[in-house]
């Protein structure tokens, strides 16, 4: 089931209400000590904990978790009583995870604004993007990635740029 918040072209999944997203995590924080943690505000319909699949860090916490609880209640109430609350030494973030969500879109479409206005291109009169607009703002991130990357490449090229250099000055070698 789906509610309808103020502005008809976004909506929030009641699941989401209740579900926590919890970041910051130490990694030395178990999925079991995770629990333990959050079960004192309500019942944990699930957990979810999750790891890097790939790379050098392959099988380690990547920092943070999402908790369900069986109601927006008992999540509220986790929320207030576990931000900013200390774990190995780390304080905990914890937001309803619509809020996390909410926030992330509201990031990258004023990104996607922002880099559409440069070109001129925005689309649709609902305020989202046209197929043809985000294909062309794809196209402007790596036109400036491959710019930012050649001017990298020249510098280095020049000498500008050296870790190296700078050790040797400092310890008296040229």
């Amino acid at each position: 089931m789906k509610i309808w918040m103020q502005d008809p072209n976004s909506f929030i999944d009641e699941k989401a209400e209740s579900r926590l997203y919890i970041g910051n995590l130490d990694l030395r924080i178990t999925e079991a000590a995770l629990i333990k943690m959050f079960s004192p505000y309500g019942n944990i319909v699930s957990e979810e904990f999750l790891w890097h699949t790939r790379g050098p860090k392959r099988g380690e916490p990547r920092g943070f978790a999402f908790i369900q609880f069986s109601t927006k209640e008992e999540a509220k109430l986790a929320k207030e009583k576990m931000h900013g609350r200390l774990a190995c030494g780390r304080p905990l973030v914890v937001r309803l995870a619509s809020e996390k969500q909410l926030e992330e879109a509201a990031q990258n479409s004023s990104r996607a604004v922002g880099e559409m206005s440069k070109t001129g291109i925005i689309g649709g009169t609902s305020g989202q993007m046209s197929r043809i607009a985000k294909i062309a703002a794809i196209k402007n991130k790596l036109r400036t990635l491959e710019e930012e990357g050649c001017s990298m490449k020249k510098q280095k090229q020049a000498g500008t740029i050296s870790c190296n250099k700078s050790v040797e000055q400092s310890s008296g070698r040229k």
